[in-house]
């Protein structure tokens, strides 16, 4: 806006503009302020989660100094960051914006809620961890999903733009990096000073007509990609979180990356050998796969492409094979609850890593909710693992093999019965677990604890967020 009047009738009167410096108003205490006040400056259904984060560190765990000024969240599930300036910006600052955006692409739920709690608790308001974890899903039309929050939305405000950042963000959105540039400006109007905030990059004819086809194209290009990688991503965290056993078996159904007509051909073709529909895992991250029909180790993509090569006689492009192999459960293993093994039903192995996103092999906040979980009381694997943000077959497994998990016994299955695979880290024990639990207060109805007497997972969430521990309950 170059040009500003106050009118009477037919005399228009220029306005003078000045700035922030000139008027001692600052960046932090005051143009911060008025954004988060009217976030709707950022576009359309903008939610604040945070501002002046700094709680990040480098792969060494030295914090790091960065001070992102204002992280948003809009109603598509992306995430908005925002790099303020209160005079010209500097010719990198399209840069700062940039590793911003880099390092909030790594966040999650549950880094943005307690993010979104503490910039609440400084502001006066307290919400409660759960409350504000609802907070964030409500403001999303729609079913979260961590995959947008990957690709943040970027917003730099600025009184004026030089043209090293305008070339450089054209540039970058060409590439599919949104990046939008909001001038502030600042006028004095009759003894007041008058604010406005005017989007100059990208107007609506440039993200229309010459943006969104370069866009299209790009995340054509990036859909490919992620395609050809996901399939090597869910086998990393399948094995990372060590939900299946060496010895799994796998049933094979064609999904991803082929017509209804050529799934029907690979039935058929099955139907000649049903070994080909079959496969056993195995820990291994390059070749998981072991396959029936001829012994060979593959992994999920190049097995699938394998298998479409031997049907139709082309060449596979862009299958994702993780999509195509389902735990037989059937097949329980030895060492695993039949209950929590049911529970992989009807997943494949995409779906599986989907489910254990994030899920590491540190079990020190099991071993907190285990060491909480009073004499008289017991939990299930299920809960468990929804505490601590796992599955209930990767938490049996680590019981039976730990040797230091507290209270293991106090675990049961979620029909309330000890685990047919539960053994004691001394083998030398001739006790039960059932017998132990019923020395503790434990009541049960033939083989199946009280269901009263449970723990259930938002009680070992209220232990993990540093609430009080639960009392014991005296045997009877």
């Amino acid at each position: 806006m170059d040009h500003l009047f106050t009118v009477d009738g037919r005399t228009a009167t220029p306005i003078s503009r000045t700035g922030l410096a000139a008027e001692s108003l600052l960046e932090r205490q005051h143009l911060q302020e008025w954004v988060i006040a009217h976030p709707q400056v950022l576009g359309e259904s903008v939610l604040v989660i945070t501002a002046e984060y700094d709680r990040w560190a480098d792969t060494d765990g030295v914090p790091a100094r960065d001070r992102l000024d204002v992280l948003g969240l809009d109603a598509t599930g992306r995430l908005v960051v925002v790099e303020l300036k209160r005079g010209t910006a500097d010719r990198d600052v399209h840069l700062q914006a940039i590793t911003y955006a880099a390092l909030v692409s790594r966040f999650d739920l549950d880094t943005l809620t307690q993010a979104h709690r503490d910039f609440l608790s400084r502001r006066g308001q307290t919400l409660d961890i759960g409350a504000c974890r609802q907070r964030l899903l409500d403001h999303v039309d729609g079913e979260w999903s961590p995959a947008l929050l990957q690709r943040p939305r970027q917003v730099i405000i600025a009184a004026d733009f030089p043209k090293q950042v305008t070339h450089s963000v054209v540039w970058l959105s060409e590439m599919g990096i949104d990046i939008d540039l909001v001038q502030v400006g600042l006028w004095r109007v009759e003894g007041h000073i008058v604010a406005g905030f005017t989007k100059v990059y990208p107007t609506p004819e440039v993200e229309e007509f010459t943006l969104t086809p370069t866009r299209v194209e790009g995340e054509a290009a990036a859909k490919k990609l992620q395609e050809r990688s996901r399939s090597r991503n869910a086998v990393h965290v399948l094995v990372g979180a060590s939900l299946l056993s060496d010895g799994t078996r796998l049933l094979m159904t064609p999904r991803h990356g082929v017509t209804e007509a050529i799934r029907a051909e690979i039935r058929a073709w099955v139907a000649q050998d049903t070994g080909r529909a079959a496969a056993t895992w195995t820990n291994d991250t390059a070749k998981p796969l072991v396959w029936d029909a001829d012994g060979a180790s593959y992994s999920p993509t190049g097995l699938a492409n394998h298998i479409f090569t031997s049907v139709t006689g082309r060449t596979a492009d862009g299958i994702q094979g993780t999509t195509w192999w389902d735990v037989d459960t059937a097949h329980v293993p030895a060492d695993v609850d039949p209950d929590a093994w049911a529970t992989l039903a009807g997943a494949d192995l995409t779906g599986l890593a989907r489910q254990l996103s994030g899920t590491r092999k540190d079990w020190t906040g099991l071993h907190t909710l285990l060491s909480g979980v009073p004499a008289g009381r017991w939990t299930t694997y299920g809960d468990l693992a929804a505490a601590v943000g796992s599955h209930a077959v990767p938490i049996g497994q680590h019981l039976g093999t730990c040797g230091r998990c507290p209270n293991p016994w106090r675990v049961l299955t979620a029909a309330g019965k000890v685990s047919p695979g539960f053994q004691w880290p001394d083998p030398s024990r001739t006790d039960t677990a059932a017998s132990l639990l019923i020395r503790e207060g434990v009541r049960f109805d033939g083989d199946t604890a009280d269901p009263d007497q449970r723990l259930r997972q938002d009680e070992l969430r209220h232990l993990l967020d540093g609430g009080e521990p639960f009392e014991a309950l005296s045997p009877s």
